[in-house]
C-alpha cells in the first residue's frame, strides 16, 4: 500500500496564555495520494489550525506530522521550510502575490527560491503551468493588473510550480464571484485528474465539499465526520 502524503498521529495543540486554550484533540488522520478532498467545519472550529499545522506552518504541541513518510517533530525551522518549498503548495483566500513583479515571475518564483531550475527551466515550467490554468495572455501582466479569477489562477500556477505532491487550498475562491468560483474549482479537479496532485480543500460552502471525493469535517477541534465516496 502506498504510503500516504500526508498523515497525522495523536495530534494536539494548545496555545498558551493567561488561560491556555486546547484548539486540538488527538486528531488521528491519513490523506492518501491523488485524493481530491475538502475539510469543513465551523468559524472557531479548529479547521485553520489543523491545516497550519498539516502544512507545518505551525508545530502540534503533542502528536507526529509525516510529510511523505518523513516525521517532521525533529525538523529545523529551515529543513520545513524546505520540505514545504519542495512537498506542499499552497492556495490562499487572498493570492498573496508580490505586486511588483509580473504575473509569470509570481509562478516562477517557488522555483528561484529552492534553486531546482535554471531560470530558463523555471520560466518554462512557469508558462506551462499559465497555459494549463488558462492564463496565456497575461503572463506578463504586472500581478496587479489582473482581474481577481486571474491573480487567484497565478496563485494556484505558482502552488503548482515545484511539483508538489500536495496542495492546501485554504478558502481558494472566498473572494470570487460564483460563476469564477465555480471555474476554478473545475480546475483544481482538472488538475487533480490530469497530475495526480492531491488537493484538501478547506471551505465553508457545503456545496463545494459535496463535489469532492472525501469531506473531513472538523468540530471543537475532533474529526467529527470522515466520509468517502
Amino acid at each position: 500500500m502506498a504510503e500516504p502524503v500526508l498523515r497525522l498521529e495523536g495530534v494536539e495543540k494548545t496555545y498558551l496564555g493567561a488561560v491556555d486554550t486546547k484548539v486540538l484533540f488527538g486528531i488521528d488522520l491519513e490523506l492518501e495520494m491523488g485524493l481530491f478532498g475538502s475539510l469543513v467545519g465551523q468559524s472557531g472550529s479548529g479547521k485553520s489550525t489543523l491545516l497550519n499545522v498539516m502544512g507545518t506552518l505551525d508545530r502540534p504541541t503533542k502528536g507526529e506530522v509525516y510529510v511523505m513518510g518523513a516525521p517532521t517533530s525533529g525538523m529545523t525551522k529551515d529543513q520545513l521550510a524546505h520540505l514545504r518549498n519542495e512537498a506542499i503548495g499552497f492556495v490562499f483566500q487572498f493570492h498573496y502575490l508580490l505586486p511588483e513583479f509580473t504575473a509569470r515571475e509570481n509562478v516562477m518564483m517557488p522555483s528561484l527560491i529552492a534553486g531546482s531550475l535554471s531560470q530558463g527551466e523555471a520560466r518554462k515550467r512557469a508558462d506551462e503551468l499559465m497555459d494549463l490554468v488558462g492564463l496565456e495572455g497575461v503572463k506578463d501582466n504586472p500581478s496587479t493588473k489582473m482581474s481577481g479569477g486571474q491573480q487567484q489562477r497565478t496563485a494556484i500556477a505558482r502552488a503548482l510550480m515545484n511539483r508538489p505532491r500536495l496542495v492546501l487550498a485554504d478558502e481558494p475562491t472566498g473572494n470570487l464571484d460564483s460563476d469564477t468560483t465555480a471555474r476554478v474549482y473545475k480546475l483544481l479537479r482538472d488538475i487533480n485528474r490530469e497530475l495526480g496532485t492531491t488537493f484538501l480543500i478547506v471551505t465553508h460552502d457545503r456545496r463545494i465539499a459535496e463535489q469532492t471525493d472525501r469531506i473531513i469535517e472538523i468540530r471543537d477541534g475532533r474529526i467529527s465526520m470522515d466520509i468517502r465516496k
